[in-house]
């Protein structure tokens, strides 16, 4: 029977309809320094008047369902660099440096050598990034949480000027893409994952001859920080846009770093889809839209450039030891065209 991200227990529709219906309290908060709307990567607040004002860039995630291999496996050093990861991935995207790290971690026992483990990955994650962690909050809740399970989220704050933040507005038909490979899943579309690979001890330590690996090693690899590579090409390369996939996958994030009546047309044969999504979507039987509107498929940042630039970007990613996909290119048109 095939398995799809509903059926797994998340519906997507239900968040986009919240979404619609928490933007008229959002925005009810607004002043005249924030920047952009609900929707971009990262919150921008403008800290002065003129093109060449600070621009604070903000973004707050979690780990999601991922957690529950960490606790099975009773590994909990790498989840913090994905905390980190799902923030500052999202603040670079805006062309802003991350400047700090902030950490929750919930929990209904608290041991502190595990949150200590935890911890160490967010620092990690933060060396990475090249941001510092200034603060956070362990809040130990008996009864909320069943025994040793605990969830943890995070909140970072990055800075650039007004004239260099990237919106994706002067993205046009023509232009680029280009992806920067991903270390497997991430964050994201975990709840459907469990549905494949039940988080149980024994069988995520044996090797399975499909994926050709041992699962938990798999499964908990944490999601790659694309900050100092994403730094590196703005500063020397036009950059227009860059999309974090995330939640959504292809399907919806890349989207929202075009202006209307653009499509982004993606060449699927112009890189290899990694081993472990093969064997997600044989095992959930479920067809190519969905993976590409649940996963990453092995790109876990895209980054779009004018034509007559694109050489030149992808030199330079490989300079600094990337492996970039020509993606596709910009298109007319409306969405993601597979």
């Amino acid at each position: 029977m095939a398995i799809d991200y509903k059926s797994a227990g998340v519906d997507v529709e239900r968040g986009y309809e919240a979404v619609k219906l928490m933007k008229k309290h959002v925005k009810e908060t607004y002043n005249d320094s924030v920047l952009g709307d609900i929707g971009s990567f990262g919150g921008l607040y403008a800290l002065g008047e003129g093109e060449n004002a600070d621009v604070l860039v903000a973004g707050t995630d979690g780990v999601g369902t991922k957690l529950k291999y960490a606790f099975v496996l009773d590994k909990h050093d790498t989840v913090g660099i994905d905390c980190v990861a799902m923030c500052v991935n999202d603040i670079v995207c805006q062309g802003a440096k991350p400047l700090i790290f902030l950490d929750y971690i919930a929990l209904g026992r608290l041991v502190p050598g595990k949150v200590a483990e935890i911890v160490k990955g967010v620092a990690e994650g933060c060396k990475m990034a090249g941001c510092a962690l200034i603060g956070g909050e362990t809040a130990e809740m008996p009864g909320f949480y069943e025994g040793d399970d605990y969830d943890m989220a995070g909140f970072s704050v990055g800075i650039a000027k007004r004239n260099k933040i990237i919106t994706g507005e002067r993205i046009k038909a023509g232009d680029r893409l280009i992806g920067l490979r991903s270390s497997g899943v991430h964050s994201n579309g975990y709840s459907l994952v469990r549905k494949i690979f039940e988080p149980n001890k024994i069988t995520l330590l044996e090797y399975d001859e499909e994926l050709d690996a041992i699962p938990a090693d798999v499964i908990l690899a944490p999601t790659r920080i694309y900050v100092k590579q994403a730094l590196s090409l703005i500063e020397n390369c036009d950059v227009l846009g860059m999309a974090h996939i995330t939640g959504g996958g292809f399907i919806e994030n890349i989207p929202r770093i075009l202006p209307e009546g653009l499509a982004a047309k993606i060449d699927r044969s112009s890189y290899e889809l990694p081993r472990l999504f093969k064997v997600l979507q044989h095992r959930a039987e479920i067809s190519d839209e969905k993976m590409y509107n649940t996963f990453n498929m092995g790109v876990g940042l895209v980054i779009c450039v004018a034509k007559e630039e694109e050489e030149k970007a992808i030199a330079h990613l490989k300079s600094i030891g990337e492996d970039p996909i020509r993606l596709g290119e910009v298109v007319e048109g409306n969405g993601v065209i597979l």
